[in-house]
């Protein structure tokens, strides 16, 4: 669940009062002190237990160098008062200049990026899991030729478990998604819904995902709404889905995605509205190290 910093807390509460268990932070989100009152809130009322709540933290593009991994997750944990992550994933395989500014910029407000061997960060991972501080370790926002670079790395220990992407019917990552399941690892989507049209971030001239006709007619067929449509889609083809929502009605309404089937016929038909459109601006595509292409 990823959220408004300022109604984050609150949102966490909620989610896990309806019976959602799986949290997903980062540390750029900022947000990781109010996820931890509020799940040591829901801890302390009976609610939940710990080892109730999955929680996925990501490492940030300026800890990449490996003396700097374990910095990151440290923080991470002293924010949210964890002993442990669940789940800890390098969050964009675009790595930044270490210093105190998670964006930092030159004079003309370009990026400035740094150049570190994700293997060696890779390596710096592991650690972490050896040490007990992750469960279990993983990516985000990685093609299939940066995934192969990390499954390749002579005396890798620990495969990625995850690779969190933007994933929905306009982008349906069908060649991620077969490679993933062939190496054993899971496809986590975020902007399932397609996105919440944050101007920052997406081209306002993009389709609104929800408001195609033929994910609609298929919702009416069903009794569901378009969301709820295109959350079961993603469940039913092996794909782990992130909600994003903060109010109540919004969280219970996603909970019933578990309540429903789509005939086969169904799946393929949105299957077909796949577009390869991507909603979601990373600064992945002027990388010198990574040109971001999907493969």
């Amino acid at each position: 669940m990823q959220v408004q910093k300022s109604k984050c807390e609150e949102a966490t509460k909620v989610a896990i009062e309806v019976g959602f268990r799986h949290i997903d932070g980062a540390f750029v989100y900022g947000t990781e002190e109010e996820v931890g009152r509020a799940v040591h809130e829901k801890i302390a009322d009976g609610t939940v237990k710990r080892e109730d709540i999955f929680y996925t933290g990501k490492l940030g593009s300026t800890f990449h160098r490996p003396e700097l991994v374990r910095s990151c997750l440290e923080q991470s944990l002293k924010k949210l008062k964890f002993d442990y992550l669940d789940l800890f994933i390098i969050h964009i395989p675009v790595s930044l200049k270490p210093g105190p500014d998670l964006s930092p910029m030159d004079e003309n407000g370009k990026l400035i990026f740094d150049i570190v061997d994700l293997r060696q960060t890779w390596e710096a991972m592991e650690a972490c899991k050896d040490a007990g501080l992750v469960k279990s370790i993983g990516v985000s926002n990685f093609n299939i030729r940066q995934l192969e670079m990390i499954l390749n790395k002579p005396g890798i220990k620990y495969k990625p478990v995850l690779n969190q992407v933007e994933c929905h019917p306009y982008l349906n990552q069908s060649k991620l998604l077969a490679f993933c399941k062939s190496k054993d690892i899971l496809l986590e989507a975020y902007c399932a819904l397609g996105s919440q049209r944050d101007k920052m971030w997406i081209d306002q001239s993009t389709p609104v995902l929800l408001e195609d006709p033929v994910l609609g007619a298929i919702a009416k067929k069903y009794n569901r709404s378009p969301a709820l449509v295109a959350l079961r889609y993603q469940l039913q083809r092996g794909v782990v889905v992130l909600f994003k929502s903060f109010t109540r009605k919004r969280i219970e309404e996603n909970f019933q995605v578990f309540d429903f089937q789509l005939f086969e016929e169904d799946m393929k038909t949105i299957d077909g509205l796949n577009k390869n459109l991507r909603y979601l601006n990373l600064i992945l595509v002027d990388h010198p190290q990574f040109p971001f292409k999907d493969e």
